[in-house]
């Protein structure tokens, strides 16, 4: 596995790749924010872009989401993927949130995954995109990179890859590291057609030196 060092010496050249990777969810405010990640699970952000428009013109709070009928909900976000069990949580999301606190999205992970449609990823990109609280979210792009070019084992579990990248960055580049592991991942180490041969991480890659030369 990579040390902390090489680990780093990694992560600065995806810096130097993508110096403004960020989260691509859009959103007003901490709660829309938290609505549109759950939406996200298993669906790109795209289609959640393409769906919350409209969701949040109607439901634009707590209050009203929780009110609405679940039939008016999945009328809104029927273009997304697992869109009826997605609808049942936002609105019992926003219900708990009114009943739970106050109408206000919770700052601590212990409090956003009681919230039904909220596991660790959710709450880890809330608490770092919504508050600027350090949190890596492990998502498909950031647990095939990190596995990839061996940051973690190959079979660590999502916790453990989590667990890994807390120890081997810093505290205050967590949500900077998260967002530019997503976008190496999305726009350059593509899970099917990764660009081995244009790498700048290639030299640190056991995955990607086996890759080439079995393409030869």
């Amino acid at each position: 596995m990579l040390s902390k060092e090489k680990t780093m010496e990694a992560i600065s050249r995806m810096y130097d790749m993508f110096p403004e990777a960020h989260g691509e969810l859009v959103s007003d405010n901490p709660f829309q924010l938290l609505i549109a990640v759950i939406l996200s699970a298993q669906a790109t952000d795209v289609s959640v872009n393409k769906a919350t428009p409209a969701l949040f013109a109607a439901y634009p709070t707590p209050e009203a989401l929780s009110q609405a009928p679940i039939e008016a909900i999945i009328e809104k976000i029927k273009t997304i993927g697992l869109y009826r069990n997605k609808a049942k949580n936002i609105k019992a999301c926003a219900e708990m949130l009114l009943v739970e606190y106050g109408g206000e999205v919770p700052k601590t992970r212990e409090e956003l995954i009681k919230l039904p449609g909220v596991g660790r990823k959710t709450a880890n990109v809330v608490l770092g995109d919504a508050f600027g609280i350090p949190a890596i979210a492990v998502d498909t792009h950031v647990e095939r990179v990190s596995k990839r070019l061996r940051i973690c084992k190959l079979k660590a579990s999502v916790t453990e890859v989590e667990d890994t990248l807390m120890r081997k960055v810093p505290k205050e580049l967590w949500v900077k590291t998260h967002h530019t592991m997503i976008f190496f991942g999305r726009y350059h180490c593509l899970a099917r057609a990764p660009k081995c041969t244009i790498c700048p991480l290639l030299d640190m890659c056991q995955e990607g030196k086996e890759r080439l030369k079995l393409a030869k």
